[in-house]
């Protein structure tokens, strides 16, 4: 009886031999795709931290909205500054007119 159990002993213990040689095949494959998963969130945090880094240098719709205010603000003060240039030029325009006139009857002549 005792060499019956013995045979089952050594049966079962090559079968859980492979068994072993078995899982010890599929620790290494875990291991790979551990280290895989590894790099995978190395990747994420760095992608993590350039949408931070993009989300901090991103301008918003309030940064927009000031711009565009001041540029507006700029855009009228330039509109009036040109429209006071073309009334003084038309000024001087008048003026040297009149000058021209006066000499012309005073008997002066001017030279351009």
């Amino acid at each position: 009886m005792n060499s019956d159990f013995s045979e089952l002993v050594e049966y079962l213990d090559k079968k859980f031999g492979k068994v072993d040689e078995k899982f010890g095949v599929v620790d290494e494959k875990l291991g790979v795709i551990d280290n895989k998963f590894g790099i995978v969130d190395e990747r994420l945090a760095r992608l993590e931290n350039d949408v931070e880094v993009i989300k901090s240098t991103m301008v918003t719709k309030e940064d927009f909205n000031n711009l565009q205010t001041a540029v507006d603000a700029y855009a009228k003060k330039a509109d009036t500054y040109f429209q006071e240039m073309v009334m003084l030029a038309h000024k001087v325009d008048k003026l040297e007119k009149w000058i021209h006139q006066i000499a012309e009857r005073v008997g002066i002549k001017l030279e351009d």
